[in-house]
């Protein structure tokens, strides 16, 4: 038998179509589903829309971790919607303040060997535990609720040799930032990415899941580790050790890309405002003010994260003009911080406790001030992301983002010593993590749950009807936009958007509202008009997963979006509901299409059935772009028909 990477043996064991040869498309078996209350919400309309009796999945959980900031009735609404959802369903259910959904999962449903899809872009984190867990659209994820298989584009194996041990003052989160100095942003689309080596052995399985969750910045399908002993150590702490699956690489095993990281010689990294590939030594802008630093999110979630944090500024006060904020990640989190004495230590050092939830890491509260540098554990700092149009967020690890909480100034904690005569901590962590598994709803029988209501609010809609795609377009271009676009920048989150994630029509009128405040009113002007054309750049829709950036667009009627490059998960998401994605073969020609242009594609149906390659013509300018498509002919079908729950309803009848 051929030796295999762990990722590979995780593909092969639940492939279901489809060769393993890059680039072909795949069908694979889902054991476990991951929705958040930011996405989930419209998972479970889908799950209406498409009839679901109940769960087909081993294991599916709805977590509440992102809008949990209850300023009006909305939030608490969808909280009750979501939790009818999965009495209905038949899917576990977390509510507000049991923790972020990522290591909340890790720590009581994640099994090494496993297969995942969840609704939100850090999925991967699970890949620390040995699973194959991937960030996708929520649509994608309804139907693996349904029992579908997930539909991919085979990626590459790209392994990452890791040799030696990290220095003090370093840790994981400086480990994704070096992987992200070397390649930025979309260095990893098309690839999995899988860490081995011997530097593994000194890397605990939450250490790995802070590298995991931020292979998603690279755009990169999943990440992977293998479960070894440390895996099983993390295990047994949470009390499920008979989980526990040994899954390594076969001796021998061939990667279709390279790379080694000496741990020995990483050093403390900071992403400067503002992407999560914009890193550079801390030492390289140490000194500048900084008037809030935020410790939390699903990027930094072990307890050590924490628990060095407290240490670093024990018995010391953080700097006076300095906002500094903690929010654990987890329930179980905060009591063993309690326990420890270190939620004190924060505290007593000037710390803002907060919730367990995703909070300023999704833009709900914790807002800097106009262009104040913040700060952050967490995974992104896209334009505006924290709730600020101008605001100015670097991502860190815990010793430095203490570190400078401390002294006021961006500081290299191996400054600590010599600043402030601070040796480096010798923390001691339990072994037995304070496990608390009744603060999670397990499903209803079968028999009760076909008897439940969904309760819905006002502010909760139904999924809209999605017409096919035309087979010719005629289409104005409603905005051109440069590269690296984030889903954020589509449709922003934040405390003033997301509560009206479940309301589509009123959720559209933020379009693109942080880069052209006018689009959305435009954009439904013309909608009666066969709809409209957006043109980007390269890595269009990088980030976070969620679906709402292609339906709210769609719903104001973009039909067809011309970029240089996609981010993976939105190019699905635009594909799963009607929406013609095109690349353009000659980047150069993203800066000669204009405001207003008039794009046509004829015969479209016959076009993409053709071939990958076809013409768009721009009858305002006279002129014509070749461009290609990516879509299986099982996604072709998908698109013409609109999308794919009318896709889906067409075969049934």
């Amino acid at each position: 038998m051929t030796a295999r990477t762990v990722a590979q043996k995780l593909l092969a064991d639940h492939l279901v179509s489809g060769e393993m040869t890059p680039g072909e498309e795949i069908g694979l078996r889902i054991d476990q589903t991951l929705t958040q209350d930011a996405t989930g919400t419209l998972v479970m309309l889908e799950l209406e829309a498409l009839g679901l009796h109940r769960t087909q999945a081993e294991v599916s959980v709805q977590y509440v971790d992102h809008n949990l900031l209850q300023t009006d009735e909305l939030n608490a609404e969808d909280h009750a919607f979501l939790r009818s959802a999965c009495e209905r369903f038949g899917l576990w259910f977390s509510g507000p303040g049991n923790g972020v959904s990522h290591p909340t999962h890790m720590q009581r449903f994640g099994i090494p060997g496993k297969t995942m899809v969840g609704s939100d872009s850090h999925t991967p984190a699970a890949g620390s535990l040995g699973m194959l867990a991937i960030g996708v659209g929520g649509i994608e994820v309804a139907r693996a609720i349904a029992g579908e298989p997930l539909m991919i584009s085979m990626p590459e194996v790209w392994g990452v040799r890791l040799t030696n041990e990290l220095s003090d003052w370093v840790s994981a989160k400086d480990v994704i930032l070096e992987m992200l100095r070397r390649h930025g942003v979309n260095g990893g689309t098309n690839r999995i990415i899988e860490y081995y080596g011997p530097g593994l052995e000194t890397l605990t399985a939450m250490d790995r899941h802070v590298i995991a969750n931020m292979g998603a910045e690279l755009g990169a399908t999943t990440t992977v580790f293998p479960s070894d002993e440390r895996v099983r150590e993390f295990l047994a702490g949470e009390g499920r050790e008979s989980d526990y699956v040994e899954l390594v690489a076969d001796e021998g095993a061939e990667y279709n890309v390279h790379e080694e990281i000496d741990l020995a010689a990483v050093e403390p990294l900071i992403a400067l405002p503002s992407s999560p590939g914009n890193v550079v030594p801390v030492r390289e802008v140490a000194g500048k003010d900084v008037e809030q630093v935020v410790i939390g999110s699903s990027a930094n979630p072990g307890l050590r994260d924490f628990a060095v944090a407290a240490a670093i500024v024990k018995g010391r006060q953080v700097a006076d003009h300095v906002s500094f904020d903690v929010n654990p990640t987890s329930r179980q989190g905060l009591q063993d911080l309690m326990k420890m004495g270190s939620a004190f230590d924060l505290v007593a050092a000037g710390a803002r406790l907060h919730q367990s939830g995703c909070m300023g890491c999704i833009g709900m509260g914790q807002a800097p001030s106009s262009g104040g540098n913040s700060l952050r554990t967490m995974p992104r700092n896209f334009p505006g992301r924290s709730g600020t149009a101008d605001d100015q967020v670097f991502l860190c690890s815990p010793e430095t983002a203490a570190a400078s909480a401390l002294r006021g100034v961006i500081t290299d904690p191996r400054d600590l010593p010599d600043l402030i005569g601070l040796s480096h901590p010798v923390l001691s962590l339990p072994t037995l993590s304070s496990v608390n598994t009744e603060m999670l709803v397990p499903p209803l029988p079968e028999e009760e749950a076909q008897q439940v209501e969904l309760v819905k609010g006002d502010n909760i809609s139904t999924m809209p009807e999605l017409d096919p795609l035309p087979d010719r377009l005629e289409l104005a271009v409603e905005l051109v936009v440069g590269d690296n676009i984030s889903t954020d920048g589509i449709l922003p989150a934040g405390a003033k958007v997301l509560p009206y994630r479940s309301n589509i029509p009123k959720l559209a009128e933020f379009t693109f509202s942080g880069i052209d405040p006018e689009y959305a009113q435009r954009a439904a002007a013309r909608r009666d008009e066969g709809g409209h054309a957006i043109v980007g750049g390269a890595n269009y829709g990088q980030g976070s997963s969620r679906e709402h950036a292609a339906i709210a667009p769609r719903h104001l009627g973009m039909r067809l979006v011309l970029a240089v490059s996609f981010a993976r998960i939105h190019w699905q998401n635009l594909a799963n509901f009607g929406i013609l994605a095109l690349e353009l073969t000659d980047p150069a020609d993203r800066d000669a299409v204009e405001l207003g242009d008039v794009l046509v594609v004829e015969d479209v149906g016959e076009a993409l059935a053709a071939g990958h390659e076809l013409t768009v013509r721009n009858d305002t300018q006279g002129t014509e772009y070749r461009v290609r498509h990516r879509l299986s002919t099982r996604q072709v079908e998908m698109v013409r028909a609109g999308g794919l729950i009318p896709w889906l309803r067409a075969k049934e009848d």
